[in-house]
């Protein structure tokens, strides 16, 4: 059975470079995925509304891929977030930006994104198997083909590697194309959860389970020196801390250890340490008879009330009044800097993507094709290449998807 592509993985980046091949080149196009159906990970991303681009430049995008940015650059290029919009919107997909130029469905479904390409896959009349590939066949320094699981062999001069990384093992990302690439000779950097919650060192972050964090600053820094810093939302949770913040600054750690990194979260970020002393003297002022404990509402949410006060070595129920210069010095800096020590991530399959891969120093970054087979291409997770969230990492497979299949 002869091709001019055969895509290995039906998710976002398979099915678009598929459709891509098809419909824009012309080339008979066979797409293997192991699933009984098409883009599952696809299906949960965006908390299942898919989050599908990120609407900014491509010094934007550039600026949210902590992960080998530069080779980013001519897939990039040559297919924009504005590209990507187009894209959807011709086959059916209106979408709408939302805060931080976060790209969505206006009928905020992920469901809508994977049907429309299905059913573009359907017009291109792009062969869909349910097949696990199992090996590529080479032949001359050049790959032929894949032989499947069933064992039956399907023969192409272009294969597309576009199966994923390790994470939601459930949706099919089972590191199947780290596999694959190694039978070419290829180097794949061993991956680690990326874009993941993490465990914590302190144990009261469970009386704050539950308690979400907006408009706070969360900090980051490895053996003293900082290494992120951002405004944005978190969770506390039963294990440590979660979140958008959080999950991006996972992308920034490598295996966290004892000692290794340190987050400081303040929690006033708009205003400076003399600027809220003066805000609890002023708070302080209004309630000089009561119990600190029932004094700190219209500063702290009322689950921290309690966790900070400990840190800060304060009793309940001192009261105000009683409260020392000292006392309030350390309130002040257990607000302004309330420190974590993250131990490790959680399990790897809970991580939205996987920081690893094939290494990038082998493919082409103008084609994505393999530097050392003839033939073979690469796109999406399946690459040593991840951005934070908000779109970037769809936008990757989406970007390299599009330069695969033009160059396949």
């Amino acid at each position: 059975m002869n091709y001019d592509l055969i895509v290995i993985g039906g998710g976002a980046a398979g099915m678009t470079a598929a459709c891509m091949a098809a419909g824009r080149y012309g080339k008979s196009v066979l797409l293997l995925e192991r699933n009984p159906r098409l883009g599952k990970k696809l299906l949960i991303t965006g908390k299942g509304r898919c989050n599908i681009t990120n609407n900014c430049d491509v010094n934007g995008l550039i600026a949210n891929i902590p992960r080998n940015p530069r080779f980013l650059y001519s897939a990039f290029n040559n297919f924009s977030p504005q590209d990507t919009i187009s894209f959807f919107e011709s086959l059916g997909v209106p979408v709408k930006t939302e805060r931080g130029n976060r790209v969505f469905p206006q009928s905020d479904r992920a469901y809508d994104v994977a049907a429309a390409l299905e059913q573009e896959l359907r017009r291109l009349k792009v062969e869909v198997r349910t097949e696990r590939a199992l090996r590529l066949l080479l032949e001359d320094g050049r790959v032929t083909g894949v032989r499947c699981e069933s064992g039956v062999e399907y023969l192409a001069p272009s294969v597309l590697i576009a199966t994923g990384g390790k994470s939601y093992p459930l949706t099919g990302s089972t590191g199947d194309g780290y596999e694959l690439a190694k039978q070419a000779g290829h180097s794949v950097v061993p991956p680690v959860p990326s874009l993941i919650p993490i465990l914590t060192e302190e144990k009261d972050v469970k009386d704050m389970q539950g308690l979400s964090l907006k408009n706070v600053t969360l900090t980051v820094s490895e053996r003293g020196k900082p290494i992120y810093s951002e405004l944005g939302e978190m969770l506390f949770t039963h294990f440590g801390v979660s979140g958008p913040l959080i999950l991006s600054a996972s992308a920034h750690m490598r295996e966290p250890d004892k000692g290794r990194y340190l987050m400081e979260i303040d929690l006033k970020p708009g205003l400076t340490e003399e600027q809220l002393d003066k805000r609890l003297l002023r708070d302080f002022s209004q309630n000089l008879n009561r119990d600190i404990i029932n004094s700190l509402g219209a500063l702290l949410p009322r689950k921290m009330i309690p966790v900070v006060l400990k840190r800060s070595g304060i009793p309940f129920e001192t009261k105000i009044h009683e409260v020392t210069k000292e006392q309030r010095q350390t309130l002040l800096r257990a607000v302004k800097a309330f420190s974590l020590h993250p131990t490790g991530f959680r399990p790897i399959e809970e991580a939205i993507i996987t920081s690893g891969g094939v290494d990038v120093k082998e493919v082409n970054p103008k084609t994505m094709e393999s530097k050392l087979l003839e033939g073979l291409f690469f796109a999406g997770e399946v690459l040593d290449v991840d951005g934070y969230t908000g779109g970037f990492n769809l936008q990757i497979a989406f970007a390299t998807a599009h330069l695969a299949a033009l160059y396949a």
